[in-house]
C-alpha cells in the first residue's frame, strides 16, 4: 500500500450502478483502489439496499458510510438527455452534482456513456473557452509509447474550432499525465500532404499551423500505432470507429489462435508456446490498463469507463482520476485554452 502523510484526501465518487456488472465490479474496484492508495476516499453512489445486498452476498466487508443513496438508475439503453431529466436522483446525475457542489474531486462511471457526457457537460459546465468537450482514447505504439486520439466519440460533426480545442486539451493531458515535454500533434487525414482531406481537415490544418502547438501536419491511420504523433485529432465519428476497432483486435486475435489450436494437437502445442509471448506483447492494448477515457473540457474531472468494466478497470479509472486531480488539470486546461487560443 502506498503511504501518504497528507491529511487531505482525494474524494472520488463512483457510479455504483453503471455498467454491465454493477454494482459488484464497481464495489470491488473501489475497494481495490483505496487499498492501493490510501490517499483516496471513495463514495459509492447508487441504490443503498442493492449495494449492501450485493456486498453481503459476496461476503465483502463494506462500510455503510461509503454509500450515498441514489434511488434511480440510468440504464445503458436509456436516451441520455431524456434520462437526465426524468431521473434526477440517478447515480450519474447525483455524481455529477457532487462535482458541481465541490463535495468530491472527481467522478467516474462505467455507465451509459452518453448520459455521463451529458450530465458532466450540463451539470458541471464547460471550462471557459471550450466550445465542445472531448474524450480521448489511448493507443499503444510500436515504439513502446502512446498515441492519444481526440475525439473518440464525445460528439460528431465537429467544426475546425472544436478540433483545435481538442489539440490544446490533449497537449496538456499528454504533458501532465504522460510526461511528454512538447507533445506533437497530428491531424488525421487521408494523406500526409496539406492538400489532402475534406473541408474540416483543410480549415483545421490552418488553425493548427498558425498556432503555437507542436503541429506536425497531417497523419494517416497507420501513423497512430507507429507513434508518429503523440496526439491525433479528428472528428468524433471517425475517432469512435478507430476506438471500437482497436478494442476488437485482442478478441479477434484470441479467436483466431483458439480456432487454429482446435485444428489439431500439434497446433495446440504451438498455440501454447506463443500464448505467453502474445499476452505480454499485447498487454498495452487491454482497455483495463487505462480503465476509462477522460472527458476533457468540462469543469470537473469526469472519467467514463467501458460498460463491461472489470474491477481492475474500475480501480484504474479511480487512480487516473486521482492523478488528474493531484496535478490540477482543470486549472491547467483553463490556462492553456487562454494561452494557445490567443496564439492563433
Amino acid at each position: 500500500m502506498n503511504s501518504n502523510t497528507s491529511d487531505i484526501k482525494c474524494r472520488i465518487a463512483i457510479d455504483a450502478m453503471g455498467g454491465d456488472y454493477a454494482p459488484l465490479n464497481n464495489i470491488l474496484g473501489a475497494l481495490d483502489a483505496i487499498k492501493e492508495d490510501n490517499s483516496i476516499d471513495v463514495i459509492l453512489v447508487g441504490n443503498r439496499d442493492e449495494i449492501l445486498k450485493t456486498a453481503e452476498k459476496e461476503k465483502i466487508e463494506l462500510n455503510d458510510n461509503l454509500i450515498l443513496h441514489a434511488s434511480q438508475t440510468i440504464e445503458m439503453d436509456d436516451s441520455p438527455v431524456s434520462a437526465i431529466k426524468s431521473k434526477p436522483d440517478s447515480s450519474i446525475v447525483v455524481g455529477a452534482k457532487l462535482i458541481k457542489e465541490k463535495k468530491v474531486d472527481a467522478f467516474v462511471s462505467p455507465g451509459n456513456t452518453g448520459a455521463v457526457m451529458a450530465a458532466s457537460t450540463l451539470i458541471m459546465g464547460r471550462i471557459k473557452g471550450v466550445s465542445r468537450p472531448t474524450i480521448g482514447a489511448t493507443f499503444p505504439t510500436s515504439e513502446g509509447k502512446f498515441c492519444l486520439v481526440f475525439d473518440a466519440g464525445a460528439s460528431v460533426d465537429s467544426k475546425p474550432q472544436h478540433l483545435f480545442e481538442y489539440a490544446i486539451l490533449g497537449t496538456i493531458f499528454a504533458k501532465e499525465i504522460y510526461g511528454v515535454k512538447n507533445p506533437s500533434v497530428g491531424l488525421l487525414s487521408v494523406g500526409e500532404e496539406e492538400s489532402k482531406g475534406n473541408e474540416l481537415v483543410f480549415s483545421t490544418y490552418q488553425l493548427l499551423k498558425n498556432s503555437n502547438l507542436n503541429f506536425i501536419g497531417n497523419v494517416e491511420g497507420r501513423d497512430i500505432l507507429n507513434g508518429r504523433a503523440d496526439i491525433v485529432v479528428c472528428d468524433g465519428f471517425v475517432g469512435n470507429i478507430l476506438l471500437k476497432f482497436g478494442e476488437s483486435v485482442l478478441t479477434f486475435l484470441r479467436t483466431k489462435i483458439k480456432n487454429y489450436a482446435n485444428e489439431g494437437f500439434l497446433n495446440k502445442i504451438k498455440a501454447l508456446v506463443t500464448k505467453g509471448v502474445l499476452k505480454k506483447s499485447l498487454a498495452d492494448m487491454d482497455y483495463q490498463k487505462y480503465g476509462g477515457v477522460p472527458l476533457l473540457g468540462v469543469n470537473g474531472i469526469s472519467i467514463i469507463g467501458h460498460g463491461s468494466s472489470t474491477p481492475l478497470a474500475i480501480k484504474n479509472m479511480i487512480l487516473r482520476a486521482k492523478e488528474m486531480h493531484q496535478k490540477n488539470l482543470i486549472q491547467k486546461f483553463e490556462e492553456a485554452i487562454k494561452e494557445y487560443g490567443n496564439s492563433k
